[in-house]
């Protein structure tokens, strides 16, 4: 498959067909990595914990975890 950057205001971008996106699972709210070996650039979708909002769901629950009383203090 062939494709061309477009122009997306001062950017570019490559759009991805709807069928290459359900093949991989990515939507538009998946966290991607991008990396480049110098000549390619390699577009990997970040699942559970190396995504951002595993990652924030992590810290969330360590966080209520830790602070529990706190947090019931401070709620009355």
């Amino acid at each position: 498959m062939t494709k061309r950057l477009q122009a997306i205001g001062n950017s570019a971008g490559i759009i991805i067909d709807r069928p290459i996106l359900d093949l991989l699972g990515i939507t538009q709210d998946t966290d991607l990595d991008l990396k480049t070996d110098g000549r390619r650039l390699i577009i990997t979708p970040l699942e559970g914990e190396r995504s951002r909002a595993g990652r924030l769901a992590k810290v969330q629950t360590r966080a209520l975890r830790r602070h529990a009383g706190t947090f019931r203090k401070l709620a009355k």
